[in-house]
């Protein structure tokens, strides 16, 4: 055997037997408590998350000039808003088959630098199809920055409190929707849609910590045969809980085998095990996408050009929209590990298409009326999609969970991109209301898919989940 692979053997700090192999290597992860060095990890990754959040929505708020300085119809307005989600898509897809490859750390180095040296390429837009392609290729980064970093910080985390430690570094890219709202308020007025694009480039500086002080995910490491490396990392957390006054009990054995792994493969993902598991994920990403960000990409834009309100009322109200989503999130958040997964998103799921058939039923004809009903509905929906993360890495073993939650959230995109053209369409021959009758519908078929296919992932150790 290749001495840099063999499984450590030995004892803890505290005299305890370590457990050999993969099975070692999750059972010490799963006793050790939440040290400074993991809020460190979960802070670093929040960061370049929230400018991931900023980019992705950075464009919505940019929109209400360009449509008069472009003169853009509500569909070329649409396709617009629609090239990054698309790119996120096919972003979310390839980095997520290529983490589980070469490493969660190295992919995320290189999709916060693509995004970001896209920004450069936005400010230098000329018109419709010159944006549409340089945010196409943008998203293609932030799409896979956020899957791959929501394996990278599961895998760190025991089962106890995951869903809170999770979801509260899920925060920072609602945090980023709100930050773009807040700089949009302050900027755009006063010095043009680029500002929000020259903003954009500060994440490049999250680049110095990840390159040089962040470990790769003992989890992933371990289901390569890197036991010895991940022995390392996971010794650093034991020694960082110790320093901090924390007594480690002795790994309790897990109910799994460690037996070498096959090498990764997305048909797995289709397996009689996964099958379920994989085409609910899909619909509820899909589902509450095509709601959440068709209504936020477009309502800026809907309050100045339909409502006629001033630019800044337009983004002060966007921004508010966001706000509540985010309030609603924090909420999710730190109850989720006491409600339940399942039964959050089906509650969520039929709830959240009540104020939008009043917003319908109203005629939709008062800015007042949309910003309260829509902002109620959005917030409902952003804590089935900003959670989302967290249950899809959940339900796959380590083995296919970047690739299973990166298939997942192209659904994510796919559903982005159709929202807002689904909208501009809608608008342009429909009319406004019928927006949310529609919005409502996709709301009510998430729920019923979540009711019949999605599992309880509540309390239970990853590699317990899956088999």
């Amino acid at each position: 055997m290749d001495m840099a692979s063999a499984a450590p053997t030995g004892r803890d700090t505290h005299g305890n037997a370590l457990m050999d192999g993969a099975a070692g290597i999750s059972a010490r992860l799963e006793r050790l408590p939440i040290t400074k060095q993991l809020l460190w990890t979960r802070n670093i990754i929040g960061a370049a998350t929230f400018f991931d959040g900023y980019t992705v929505i950075a464009i919505a708020y940019a929109m209400p000039i360009l449509v008069r300085e472009w003169k853009l119809d509500p569909q070329e307005t649409g396709l617009i808003l629609s090239m990054g989600y698309l790119g996120q898509m096919f972003g979310a897809i390839f980095f997520g088959w290529l983490a589980e490859r070469i490493g969660r750390l190295s992919v995320l180095l290189f999709t916060i630098l693509l995004f970001v040296s896209m920004d450069v390429a936005c400010l230098f837009a000329w018109g419709a199809v010159s944006m549409m392609a340089f945010r196409f290729v943008q998203g293609i980064g932030t799409g896979g920055e956020v899957p791959v970093a929501s394996a990278y910080i599961n895998e760190y985390i025991g089962s106890k409190g995951r869903g809170r430690f999770f979801l509260l570094y899920e925060v920072m890219f609602l945090l980023g929707l709100v930050g773009a709202g807040l700089i949009a308020r302050m900027l755009v007025p006063a010095y043009g849609w680029k500002a929000m694009f020259i903003v954009g480039l500060v994440p490049a500086a999250v680049l110095i910590p990840l390159r040089f002080f962040m470990k790769e995910s003992p989890r992933w490491l371990a289901s390569k045969g890197r036991i010895a490396e991940a022995d390392k990392i996971v010794t650093s957390l034991e020694q960082s809980a110790v320093a901090s006054g924390y007594k480690l009990e002795a790994p309790k054995p897990l109910a799994v085998s460690d037996v070498p792994v096959a090498p990764s493969n997305w048909r797995e993902l289709f397996s009689d095990v996964y099958r379920r598991r994989t085409l609910s994920i899909w619909a509820m990403w899909f589902c509450s996408y095509v709601v959440a960000n068709g209504m936020i990409s477009w309502l800026p834009t809907l309050y100045r050009q339909t409502f006629n309100l001033s630019l800044e009322t337009s983004l002060t109200y966007g921004l508010l929209t966001s706000v509540a989503g985010v309030v609603a999130s924090i909420a999710c958040a730190l109850l989720i590990d006491k409600f339940g997964r399942k039964r959050w998103y089906v509650w969520a799921f039929l709830l959240a298409p009540i104020p939008l058939l009043i917003l319908a039923f109203l005629g939709a004809l008062n800015p007042i009326e949309v910003l309260i009903c829509a902002g109620i509905s959005y917030a409902i929906v952003q804590t089935i999609t900003f959670s989302l993360y967290l249950y899809s890495a959940e339900i796959y073993p380590t083995r296919i969970r970047a690739i299973g939650t990166g298939l997942g959230s192209a659904w994510l995109r796919l559903g982005s991109s159709v929202g807002p053209m689904l909208t501009g369409w809608t608008i342009a021959y429909a009319g406004i209301q019928y927006v949310f009758v529609v919005f409502a519908i996709v709301l009510l078929v998430g729920a019923l898919i979540t009711i019949l296919f999605a599992i309880e992932t509540k309390g239970r150790v990853l590699e317990e989940l899956s088999p």
